[in-house]
């Protein structure tokens, strides 16, 4: 790590604000998901989640404790535009400056996400992601809230995932708004990448100086074998999984595997002129890991977009890790694979010399470690697992990796989309009860490793 290393949380709208029926906000997808019954466990929602719009002072002075110098939330769209793309809500402005000026007050620099997921439900009830219309709803969004924060917010990231709301909102159905239809998500990526284009053109046509990127979830994808039908699922699961927004912002293009395999899905939606529109320079890619993937052999089925998986297309691929790695696993089930973190960031800067900086804007792990008989949350699978892989990305920058910035994700437990309240991942330990707050062992580890990193910088 170098001088002006960006050590960061990060956090999302609907999973913490809460107050959904506060300041004339109005409804996203996720509000209509999450009341529809079936869809997230327990029937969890995020009508009040940990009620961080009612409590900016003290989650900013947690953050002021551990130590950070930048914290990535998201702008809940419907706070500012509920009841159409016209008007504008000032109770959602005011919340917004608020949280802003407290963190600019404490030398936190605000890195704001344009969209974590919460699309207004009026806009998706015109079609949403799947719909063209979106991208200009989406530009126009932008613009306003360049003009609104700009002054203050430097740093803007305008999609969070895109992947996950292409694939599991639309798709497979298990995030809002629960869709699935094969050309729906198809669209829904092609129109995603667009709105990233658009979006960040409209940043910087308010503020030129501003640096602007996308997130992207991405994996350290292994295989075990070298026969032919497995290189070209792994080369599609890349493709879905890594490559597709990258490549089309460097390069106007999306993967020819996909290409190819997505067919008419894609023809239909892709217009003449989009190659151009799609290309749009970035200050920096922000990259969600948590865990390596599998490819393994793959198997054909009759048609195209296999309902049992959210990856390409007409060939299931097995992503989990053979059984003979026996590698510890998260409460997600997801394994541990702390090196697949440096191997990743290293693969992009091989692959894409494009992107000249990277930032880590997700990294965490769900233990659902309790309070012990002290009141105390000794989470030590989770300590062991952020700073496994804060050491395994310092071994990456060593190696030349153009990594700028760590999240860990996430401050706090909260709303964890169709899982509810069952998984946490915060650094804090939240009572869903009380909604009191009490810093976890990881917490301090983080807090430590911070102090540390910038003493040895500084002598």
């Amino acid at each position: 790590m170098k001088q002006g290393f960006l050590w960061g949380v990060a956090a999302a709208s609907y999973q913490i604000e809460g107050a959904a029926h506060e300041g004339n906000r109005g409804p996203s997808i996720w509000d209509t998901f999450s009341h529809t019954p079936g869809k997230v466990l327990n029937g969890d929602t995020g009508d009040v989640a940990i009620d961080h719009y009612h409590r900016i002072e003290e989650d900013v002075k947690l953050m002021v404790e551990l130590g950070v110098n930048v914290y990535r939330f998201s702008i809940a769209w419907p706070r500012l535009f509920p009841q159409n793309s016209q008007s504008i809500e000032q109770q959602g402005v005011d919340f917004y400056n608020k949280l802003i000026d407290t963190l600019v007050a404490h030398n936190i620099e605000p890195v704001a996400t344009l969209y974590h997921w919460d699309l207004p439900q009026y806009l998706e009830d015109k079609g949403g992601w799947a719909s063209r219309d979106i991208v200009y709803a989406f530009e126009h969004y932008a613009k306003t809230c360049t003009e609104l924060f700009g002054d203050r917010v430097n740093k803007w990231i305008t999609l969070n995932e895109p992947w996950c709301t292409s694939f599991l909102g639309y798709y497979l159905g298990i995030h809002a708004p629960g869709i699935k239809n094969a050309a729906s998500a198809v669209a829904a990526a092609h129109h995603t990448a667009l709105a990233h284009a658009y979006g960040t053109r409209a940043i910087k046509a308010v503020a030129p100086n501003a640096q602007v990127g996308i997130t992207v979830n991405m994996t350290n994808l292994r295989t075990d074998s070298d026969d032919p039908e497995t290189k070209l699922n792994w080369q599609l699961v890349d493709a879905n999984q890594n490559r597709w927004w990258i490549d089309a912002f460097t390069s106007g293009k999306y993967p020819e595997v996909l290409v190819k395999e997505y067919g008419v899905l894609l023809s239909q939606v892709f217009q003449e002129g989009d190659e151009k529109l799609l290309k749009v320079d970035n200050d920096f890619l922000g990259v969600n890991y948590y865990c390596d993937g599998f490819v393994g052999k793959a198997r054909i089925t009759d048609r195209p977009m296999n309902v049992h998986s959210p990856y390409p297309i007409n060939r299931t691929a097995n992503m989990d890790l053979p059984e003979t790695e026996f590698v510890s696993r998260t409460d997600f089930n997801w394994p541990i694979t702390p090196e697949g973190l440096g191997n990743l960031v290293l693969r992009i800067n091989r692959d894409w010399s494009e992107i000249k900086s990277i930032l880590i804007t997700e990294n965490g792990a769900a233990f659902n470690d309790g309070p012990n008989e002290h009141g105390e949350i000794e989470d030590h699978r989770r300590v062991d697992y952020i700073h496994s892989h804060l050491e395994s990305l310092r071994h990456a920058i060593d190696l030349g990796a153009p990594v700028d910035g760590y999240f860990a994700w996430s401050l706090w437990d909260n709303y964890e989309w169709a899982e509810g309240y069952s998984k946490r991942f915060g650094i804090v330990y939240v009572d869903f009860d009380t909604l009191k707050r009490t810093p976890k062992l990881s917490f301090k580890m983080y807090q430590k490793y911070i102090a540390q990193t910038r003493l040895a910088l500084n002598s």
